[in-house]
């Protein structure tokens, strides 16, 4: 999704609001539906999300013997209000630390930002003369064309696109390329940014570069039929955003992959081994690097750290590979 963004503000595009007009988004929250009238579904996502270790919560407490605490966020990639108000204590701790960690500093500009997704044209473009369209059905190009207009992308602009980024356009909600076009940051760009102007150290955990190798190291085939699944899913895209959201508010970040897993009637076309792949290569291998890097920070004590909420719950996830390096973590509620 920050990717999304950054290519967006790359090509121009998006349809400008007047400053008062407010931007609205679509949908509506999937699971209470679902826990009145299929509640044997919804019931798998709750016991699959409760197996999930450290599933509640996105603001956590870090703490080490004689550091002071640092805090860790998880963050979603958008600008939604909700979103940008961070839990309770996080504006708080945000101001009083010394050091800011996201997943990328290079987002604080968004030129070099850009500059740096044009350097490896090959992880990110067709070269060899193929465009997307030579992929999809006919059916499936029209659906894709329409899905781009929303948010106001002409296909033309954007055919020669992998279709990982093209997912990406598809699964941001129109409402949040309108933000964009009216200059909104998404939260982690906004905190990064932040960081810069008071004056703050801000260290970023990865490259784009190296995101962008991540998600072009998976098969082409699962980023063709993910960019199928959500192109059929159409306008209920909005209603799995607007649910996201809701449990990221609620901090029931273990129920967001069940849920995302159940909307999708053919998941199981991706395979297991597809999946698994995504979740190595694109979460597990990751959170590696996250708690890595970051670790000597830490032991520095008085660090504010966002990455995705997605990285932070798991036994592998940021939160566990970070208590194995001796911290200790505790959600504040």
């Amino acid at each position: 999704a920050a990717i999304a963004v950054l290519v967006t503000t790359l090509l121009s595009v998006g349809e400008a609001h007047a400053a008062d007009d407010p931007i609205e988004c679509k949908g509506t929250n999937l699971l209470v539906e679902m826990q009145k009238k299929e509640p044997a579904r919804y019931d798998a996502i709750v016991a699959e999300a409760k197996e999930t270790p450290n599933g509640k919560g996105a603001f956590w407490k870090i703490e080490k013997t004689g550091v002071e605490p640092s805090w860790l966020l998880g963050t979603m990639h958008i600008s939604d209000p909700r979103v940008l108000q961070m839990p309770d204590g996080a504006k708080e701790a945000f101001a009083k630390a010394d050091t800011v960690i996201v997943e990328s500093d290079e987002i604080t500009d968004e030129k070099k930002a850009a500059a740096s997704l044009l350097a490896r044209p090959e992880l990110t473009m067709f070269l060899d003369g193929k465009s997307m369209t030579d992929l999809l059905s006919p059916q499936d190009v029209a659906k894709l064309e329409s899905g781009l207009k929303e948010r106001g992308i002409p296909l033309d602009a954007v055919v020669k696109m992998k279709p990982w980024i093209l997912s990406s356009f598809v699964a941001l909600p129109a409402c949040e390329f309108a933000r964009k076009a009216r200059g909104a940051s998404f939260l982690d760009m906004k905190l990064a940014k932040d960081a810069v102007s008071e004056g703050k150290q801000l260290v970023g955990l990865e490259t784009l570069l190296e995101q962008i190798t991540a998600m072009s190291d998976l098969p082409l085939s699962f980023h063709v039929q993910s960019l199928i699944q959500m192109l059929e899913l159409g306008d209920r895209m909005d209603d799995v955003m607007a649910t996201m959201i809701d449990l990221y508010v609620e901090g029931e970040i273990g129920m967001i992959m069940p849920m995302m897993k159940s909307i999708d009637p053919k998941h199981d076309d991706l395979g297991k081994d597809g999946y698994a792949a995504f979740e190595q290569r694109l979460i597990n291998d990751r959170n590696h690097v996250m708690a890595n890097n970051a670790a000597p920070h830490l032991e520095h004590g008085n660090v504010f750290m966002a990455v995705g909420a997605l990285h932070l719950p798991g036994k592998v996830g940021v939160i566990e590979l970070l208590r194995a390096k001796g911290f200790t973590l505790t959600t504040v509620h």
